[in-house]
């Protein structure tokens, strides 16, 4: 703290010595002892109520790790593995059941128009294989791809 070496306590020495005079000089370096022990016990005193805040200060937060601790394990002890499976398996099945009730409804709309082969003869119906009833739909049923854009724009959107 002080860095006063043994030089400047020897100076330090004689000037009292001479000021003071060589009688009142024990009883000076007494008191001034005395005074040196009671500021010595204030900053232990002070150090030791600090340390003592610090080590509150960690019980504390040590207490809520703890507590924090409890009642995690608390909630691992009303852990119920098989009711969580159940819970689980019921939303799943809750979702796949309005899925398949979303489904039909998706199915009755119109089935999107295949386009049409290059061997079915323009203006006419498209032969039908022997043995079968379905006939392809005419030129005139399928709307073309690009039907309503303009020629002119790059992307094929009309302005």
């Amino acid at each position: 703290m002080f860095e006063i070496g043994w030089g400047e306590l020897l100076i330090i020495g004689i000037v009292a010595l001479i000021a003071i005079g060589p009688k009142e000089l024990p009883g000076v370096l007494r008191t001034l002892g005395q005074w040196m022990g009671k500021l010595r016990r204030m900053a232990s005193e002070f150090q030791n109520q600090f340390h003592e805040a610090m080590r509150e200060a960690e019980l504390a937060d040590l207490k809520k790790q703890v507590d924090d601790m409890t009642s995690q394990a608390q909630s691992y002890a009303n852990f119920d593995p098989v009711g969580e499976v159940r819970r689980e398996l019921e939303t799943t099945q809750q979702q796949i059941e309005s899925a398949m009730a979303e489904k039909p409804a998706a199915e009755t709309a119109s089935p999107p128009v295949a386009a049409q082969s290059a061997a079915t003869p323009v203006g006419g119906e498209a032969d039908a294989a022997p043995g079968s009833d379905i006939a392809a739909p005419s030129v005139a049923e399928v709307e073309p791809a690009n039907a309503g854009s303009d020629p002119a724009k790059p992307d094929g959107k009309p302005a």
